[in-house]
């Protein structure tokens, strides 16, 4: 299965991640790392979850696909989606359709006392 990690991260702990896989040859996994709780949440909504969700293992969809999939409008759906290509977290073909490359999802962060 191919599953991405979705994180919390500062800069100092995705260097140290890298210098992990650079020292030991391991591979560490797929990430895509926010700097902040806030962040995430601010950018993963429970809308763009539903297309994450939709999107996990389906291959590249064209957005009147996605949205029929998740009962959605089109320009509900693209301005979401297009969002989600800006911070990385979809891909977006030459022809135009968005992929997400995983089967799966993990997300991983911890909240610390202030």
């Amino acid at each position: 299965m191919n599953t991405v990690t979705i994180r919390v991260a500062t800069p100092e702990e995705i260097d140290a991640s890298i210098i992990e896989a650079w020292e030991t040859g391991e591979p560490q996994g797929c990430f895509i790392t926010f700097p902040t709780p806030e962040l995430l949440w601010k950018t993963l909504t429970p809308k763009r979850w539903e297309i994450i969700k939709a999107m996990a293992g389906a291959g590249p969809l064209g957005i009147r696909e996605l949205a029929r999939r998740i009962d959605r409008d089109v320009k509900g759906v693209h301005t979401d989606a297009q969002a989600l290509v800006q911070c990385g977290v979809l891909e977006k073909a030459d022809d135009g359709k968005l992929e997400f490359p995983y089967d799966a999802v993990h997300v991983d962060f911890m909240v610390h006392a202030a």
